[in-house]
């Protein structure tokens, strides 16, 4: 078997079992493509099936299909099917109609008869461009993903990566997931891409992979400078030759400080997507504010009143990704207040200062993480395990004001 390890869900390896019989016997062939292809040769066990079909036309998978399971037909013009219940997305082997890039995903077409190599030349990366046949264990890697897998390296697979600028986001998250570094030549191609046009639905789900599953924030968001894609994002930009009080940040400017902070973040989620995705997206943000305040008086640089300066960037930011005011309104109060656990902590608060804080925050132990995070990302400064935000949490919780 050329992947590592097997499917061992039964919610997933049951219906694959099914489908690959179903269409060996009308004549087709399936193929195991994309991440789960990945995750197989990593020997990961994937959360969900993308599978392509060649060999038949769309009116009879979707008859074979619609026989044995529930399926939406969500692309009538080029063949793709979601089952409904198991985690599984089936497609027909397609082509683009044309390299228009104002047209991206409307111009496909189904086509039976393609090749496979020829399809995973579509795809994004080389890793991602494998297919594996689960009947006759045949794998198709024409582009040596899995070498550049095992080497760690995020390398497009052809051309036709351009057709889909968000790739580049997706090459952000990937890098952050698998601790990948990308191709010379991959970030050469990305720099000739643009972010104009795309939905924010669509921006929106790589930010948050970076944030919910990256293992290494900071060499995703790394990719995205390295790629000149932090011109789209300009309080990022910002961020990089902010410089800092080297005796209170040795580790360097505002951008390498988030970095180190974010990476820190990641090391303790909490499995919670809510409370990891409000509390990831105030630490990327929660310097904002410096770019603006920074100052060097007397040969002392400091960056007086960044706290609330940090609120319209982070509005801006944030508004730029995601519709959810409720996501953006969790995350303004954490940026406004991350200084404030040690404030209170060094002025030995009284109970109300405490509440006053709870209520404007409305979660203390969000707090915490964010103000921990940033009290954390100043290497070589030695973590001490942040006693302040031990005091906090204990001082909200037995005022019960900790949520």
């Amino acid at each position: 078997m050329p992947v590592r390890s097997r499917i061992e869900d039964p919610a997933l390896a049951g219906p694959l079992r099914q489908i690959e019989q179903l269409i060996r016997r009308a004549g087709g062939r399936t193929w195991l493509v994309g991440g789960c292809i990945r995750d197989l040769m990593l020997g990961r066990q994937p959360r969900d099936l993308d599978l392509e079909i060649s060999g038949l036309p769309p009116g009879q998978l979707h008859a074979l299909l619609t026989e044995h399971f529930s399926v939406q037909f969500v692309g009538k013009a080029f063949g793709v099917f979601k089952l409904q219940g198991p985690p599984v997305h089936i497609s027909i082997l397609s082509r683009m109609l044309t390299d228009n890039e104002s047209a991206q995903g409307l111009l496909r077409q189904s086509d039976p008869d393609m090749d496979i190599d020829e399809a995973l030349a579509r795809r994004d990366f080389t890793m991602n461009a494998m297919a594996w046949d689960p009947d006759t264990l045949e794998l198709r890697d024409p582009f040596n993903g899995r070498a550049d897998l095992d080497a760690h390296v995020l390398r497009h697979a052809s051309d036709r990566f351009r057709e889909d600028p968000l790739r580049v986001l997706r090459g952000m998250q990937l890098a952050a997931r698998f601790r990948l570094t990308a191709a010379p030549e991959t970030v050469a191609l990305c720099k000739t891409l643009t972010l104009d046009g795309q939905p924010s639905e669509r921006l929106w789900e790589e930010w948050k992979k970076l944030l919910l599953q990256g293992v290494k924030p900071s060499l995703g968001l790394q990719f995205l400078s390295d790629c000149g894609w932090l011109r789209f994002y300009p309080e990022l930009a910002a961020l990089q030759g902010c410089e800092q009080d080297p005796i209170w940040h040795p580790e360097g400017d505002v951008w390498i400080h988030t970095l180190h902070c974010l990476d820190w973040f990641a090391m303790e989620r909490t499995g919670n997507q809510d409370d990891d995705l409000i509390a990831g997206l105030s630490i990327l943000c929660h310097d904002f504010g410096k770019p603006s305040t920074t100052t060097t008086d007397y040969g002392r640089i400091t960056s007086r009143g960044h706290e609330p300066e940090g609120e319209a960037p982070t509005r801006r930011f944030l508004e730029r990704l995601t519709k959810q005011d409720d996501l953006i309104n969790g995350v303004i109060p954490l940026v406004l207040c991350h200084l404030r656990p040690r404030a209170l902590h060094d002025a030995n608060a009284s109970d109300s200062a405490v509440r006053r804080l709870a209520s404007q925050v409305k979660r203390i132990d969000r707090l915490v993480r964010v103000a921990r995070a940033a009290h954390a990302g100043r290497p070589p400064k030695p973590f001490d395990g942040f006693p302040t935000g031990t005091w906090m949490l204990e001082r909200a919780r037995r005022l019960e004001v900790e949520d």
